[in-house]
């Protein structure tokens, strides 16, 4: 039986204690702390409009390390006490501990629960690749490894993108993906019949993602390219991207980034094109639409979940 050992601490000096816990032989540390939390939203606030609530409220006033021991490793548990108590001494704090003796569970296999099949739309399922054989619904399947992150399809944002995708004829279209994170969207356009896509983020861990995504669905280059980028700052991927107009663009970031966007987007985009939005809290959406306006875009459609929004565009025809 394995042992929960959650150590509060206080909020300024958890890196302290974290690195004497690591510097004594425990390294494989969970540090849940509100103030290095909200420090790094407001170091990336321009990635994301929403937070949970939950997540936010479960953070309150929280400063905390959780650690794990077996029950049986005596040792290190004396370890561990004598430890704490020398840091009491140095003035770390009261370090209280709380002892939670933890159900005996496969914890390998047990996170794989959290991944079931995600059906999209009428014709789309988002699989985790190890239920990718056993999956025999009439559905076109998007596999994907979720312990990666970087999209599994179960945001509203995502899904809406996949749903409007549905509606459009895609057979042989080329498709442009900014942000593609873990390639889902990619790879769903391809299922639906796009010919090509091209999967450009920011994050250069995505590349390596997107790509290995792709392979598990028997996606490869020059079907599906992935990319490291940034398109409003990098001239030589623009003009690379820019090459040929695309018959489908995604952009499914936040409102903040999709403003940014705005003025080069009709650079990938002719007569026919079709430009999707996501990622657009309700709060953001008129935002958004000004700037499509004054980048010569026309919203055709505006598709709504939970407070989420997505916005199917065109290049305006003068």
């Amino acid at each position: 039986m394995w042992l929960e050992i959650s150590i509060q601490t206080e909020s300024g000096q958890i890196q302290q204690v974290a690195s004497a816990l690591t510097a004594g032989g425990f390294a494989d540390l969970v540090i849940e702390d509100q103030a290095e939390f909200e420090g790094f939203l407001d170091e990336n606030r321009a990635y994301w409009d929403y937070i949970d609530e939950d997540l936010q409220q479960k953070l309150e006033g929280l400063s905390r390390i959780v650690l794990y021991l077996e029950q049986e490793d005596t040792a290190a548990m004396a370890d561990l006490e004598n430890l704490l108590a020398q840091m009491r001494q140095n003035g770390l704090g009261a370090l209280e501990t709380t002892v939670t003796p933890m159900a005996e569970t496969n914890w390998e296999e047990s996170w794989k629960d959290s991944y079931p099949p995600q059906e999209v739309g009428e014709r789309l399922v988002v699989l985790p690749y190890w239920l990718a054989e056993g999956y025999d619904e009439n559905r076109l399947p998007v596999i994907l490894d979720p312990g990666l992150t970087f999209g599994t399809g179960a945001h509203p944002s995502t899904q809406m993108v996949m749903e409007t995708m549905e509606q459009l004829p895609l057979t042989g279209a080329s498709c442009l993906d900014l942000g593609s994170g873990s390639g889902i969207l990619s790879i769903a356009a391809l299922r639906l019949g796009a010919k090509t896509a091209v999967g450009i983020d920011i994050d250069p861990k995505a590349e390596n993602i997107s790509r290995e995504n792709a392979a598990y669905n028997g996606f490869a280059d020059p079907q599906f390219t992935a990319l490291t980028g940034n398109v409003t700052a990098d001239k030589k991927l623009m003009e690379r991207l820019r090459q040929s107009h695309y018959d489908l663009v995604l952009v499914n970031i936040v409102a903040d980034v999709i403003i940014g966007l705005a003025p080069i987007l009709p650079g990938f985009l002719d007569e026919n094109s079709t430009l999707i939005l996501s990622g657009i809290l309700d709060t953001r959406l008129e935002d958004v639409l000004e700037a499509l306006d004054q980048a010569g875009l026309v919203a055709e459609k505006i598709c709504a979940k939970e407070d989420w929004r997505c916005v199917r565009a065109k290049r305006r025809i003068l």
